[in-house]
């Protein structure tokens, strides 16, 4: 359980707010996901617990998923905020 402490920490980075970067952001967290399991390799329990804790986040459209922005959820109000986004 020891690689748990690798992955789980990657389901609490946030998504950006400006959606321009949201492809930027799932790109980055793909890479990293994948390099982490070719390069680690971690055991079968903790790769199974973190792709169960994914895909229940992704499910829910919690809106922490970063594979793809649920067309259900809106953004957040601080999102059309031009002073957090910038342009």
């Amino acid at each position: 359980m020891y690689c748990l402490q690798w992955l789980l920490p990657v389901l609490l980075i946030p998504k950006p707010l400006n959606p321009a970067l949201w492809f930027n952001h799932s790109m980055f967290m793909g890479f990293y996901l994948l390099s982490f399991l070719l390069e680690r390799k971690p055991c079968t329990i903790c790769a199974l617990v973190f792709l169960a804790a994914l895909f229940l986040i992704c499910y829910s459209c919690w809106g922490n998923c970063f594979l793809y922005h649920c067309h259900d959820s809106q953004l957040p109000d601080s999102a059309h905020d031009p002073s957090i986004v910038g342009t």
